[in-house]
């Protein structure tokens, strides 16, 4: 079954053959702006979009060193989530101080988000259909029925939540009904570079910035941006401040895409909600449906690599694939048959507290924000304002969170950041097969505060 389906799979990101986008031209020469903006994914197109939306003089610059969107921003599963923390359990375990004004945030975080794609009329097919968290072993289902609220949160029995999306493997869920939206993740990428394009921003792709220097001059192949100030967007990718560079790393994540569904194999599995569904384990799974009722299932495996570079050649990993498809026939065994058109990969920026961080360097010249480590798509809106309030000096209730004033520990060097990283991934997949149970590495880690817990 599981040969069959994936015989003829394109390694390619669905997302990206479906919205192609717009090509922008290259830098060539020198200019003088009022903002450069470092990343043409998420997080930089919202930077330079919310910059010139609040000062529409400004002359605003975005450098891409490839194509709008074509990293984390175009090929994510498209779980636009409320939570800034990666979830309660991190959020609770690490700012619980706050917490409760990083939920009220990360909510208004959303609906601004959901308010600027209607009011620019965005084509990114935004739904703001809820989501549910699935129980799939039997430890799991008290988690669930903790996490309960009876209002935004619902518990749903065996019975229950199989009548919303009808598979054998789920026990229970929780039905989040108001902090979880779907997009189209290039198609917003697409949209948001159109929009910043439309208000003026300058946007120059196959421009890579290959240094900064003391924030004000960035340097490319073929021109140099002299800025009064710089807004880094980097995500995965090497940082351009020294500080970083141990920061995150890359973690490659993968991905199937099935063909669209029939009628018929539609009605089999319900889902008629169309909400975004996750299950409760460490190695979790995530799925969605798109826009033509195509089924992406992602996740479990997170693979890193020694030295923690980021390459092409680490998107093809054939085992990963072959046990994804036979998870996802295992989850939905009704729909024997359906094939997968699409199969990739990405690398995710993951840092050592498993959510964004944010800083200023360069005399406050310059200021960042990664680390989004997988829940990045809403995220990434809030590090744009964290970014544009601290390059213009104003303290406000983001600025002041201890959340943006603090920095995650760093990873160690090779080796013992390989060796530190394979050795969480086995023993949370041990936790997942023993009840949730943490054994003493994880607890250590947790001791420590570089424990994660999805």
């Amino acid at each position: 079954m599981v040969r069959h389906a994936l015989a003829g799979t394109r390694q390619s990101v669905f997302w990206i053959e479906d919205a192609p986008g717009d090509a922008y031209p290259t830098l060539s020469g020198d200019l003088s702006c009022d903002l450069a903006v470092v990343g043409g994914g998420y997080s930089g197109l919202w930077t330079a979009l919310l910059a010139k939306r609040e000062n529409p003089g400004a002359r605003v610059v975005l450098l891409e060193g490839r194509r709008i969107g074509w990293a984390a921003s175009g090929r994510n599963g498209g779980f636009c989530e409320a939570s800034l923390t990666h979830g309660e359990d991190n959020g609770l375990s690490r700012f619980p101080q706050e917490f409760d004004q990083l939920q009220r945030l990360g909510m208004r975080n959303l609906d601004e988000i959901e308010a600027i794609i209607a009011e620019l009329d965005l084509d990114a097919d935004f739904e703001r259909n809820g989501a549910i968290d699935l129980a799939t072993e039997p430890h799991q289902v008290e988690w669930l029925r903790e996490a309960a609220d009876g209002e935004h949160a619902v518990f749903l029995d065996t019975d229950a939540v199989r009548a919303q999306v009808h598979s054998p493997t789920y026990l229970a869920g929780l039905l989040r009904t108001a902090d979880s939206s779907l997009v189209h993740p290039a198609k917003l990428a697409r949209a948001l570079a159109r929009a910043c394009a439309d208000l003026g921003v300058e946007i120059f792709e196959h421009s890579p910035v290959e240094s900064i220097g003391d924030g004000t001059t960035l340097e490319t192949p073929n021109g140099v941006v002299r800025a009064e100030r710089t807004a880094l967007a980097t995500n995965v990718f090497p940082s351009l401040l020294k500080r970083n560079r141990l920061q995150t790393v890359p973690v490659y994540d993968y991905v199937l895409m099935t063909e669209p569904l029939s009628d018929a194999q539609l009605a089999s599995i319900g889902w008629s909600g169309r909400q975004g569904l996750g299950d409760s384990a460490n190695q979790f799974h995530y799925y969605r449906l798109s826009a033509d009722n195509r089924i992406l299932f992602g996740g479990y495996d997170a693979i890193y690599h020694y030295g923690g570079r980021v390459r092409e050649e680490y998107e093809d990993r054939p085992e990963t694939f072959a046990r994804l498809a036979s998870h996802f026939f295992t989850t939905f065994p009704q729909l024997e048959g359906v094939r997968f058109t699409n199969k990739w990969a990405g690398a995710i920026d993951t840092c050592s507290r498993f959510c964004a961080f944010f800083g200023s360097a360069r005399g406050g010249r310059v200021a960042y924000a990664t680390g989004y480590t997988g829940l990045g798509v809403a995220a990434t809106h809030f590090g744009a304002q964290v970014m544009l309030d601290l390059l213009a000096g104003r303290s406000t209730e983001r600025t002041e969170l201890d959340m943006v004033k603090s920095r995650p520990l760093p990873f160690p060097p090779e080796p013992a950041a390989s060796l530190g990283i394979n050795l969480t991934r086995l023993s949370l997949d041990r936790a997942d097969h023993n009840d949730g149970k943490r054994n003493l590495f994880l607890k250590t880690l947790d001791a420590v505060g570089l424990g994660f817990d999805s």
